[in-house]
């Protein structure tokens, strides 16, 4: 079992997610995050345009899911081609728990 961390600079997840339905993925947990890259937030202008105002942090979207090793390639495609900017993270997970049946394994994502 992988999973797959992915930080959005743009709301693209409605589109991520119907793309990872049509490979029966589920199971997908989006969170609205702060954060920054590389690149610097875009300025605002603030008190009636007259100062500029760069903030430190902006609003990112930060999507989890598990799935089977053997749905790697094709989860990092429809990422890649439904988003605009962004990371994909990758790892691997050693065990994964269903709480109320106590079933384990790749049965259970």
């Amino acid at each position: 079992m992988l999973k797959v961390e992915v930080i959005l600079a743009e709301n693209d997840v409605i589109r991520i997610s119907e793309g990872l339905k049509e490979i029966n993925v589920g199971g997908l947990t989006i969170i609205k995050v702060r954060g920054r890259g590389a690149k610097t937030a875009p300025e605002i202008h603030a008190h009636k345009g007259l100062e500029l105002f760069i903030p430190q942090f902006s609003d990112k979207y930060r999507l989890m899911v598990v799935i089977p090793e053997s749905k790697e390639e094709k989860t990092v495609e429809i990422i890649k081609k439904n988003s605009r900017s962004g990371k994909i993270f990758i790892s691997q997970m050693l065990r994964a728990i269903d709480i109320e049946t106590d079933d384990e394994g790749e049965e259970i994502i």
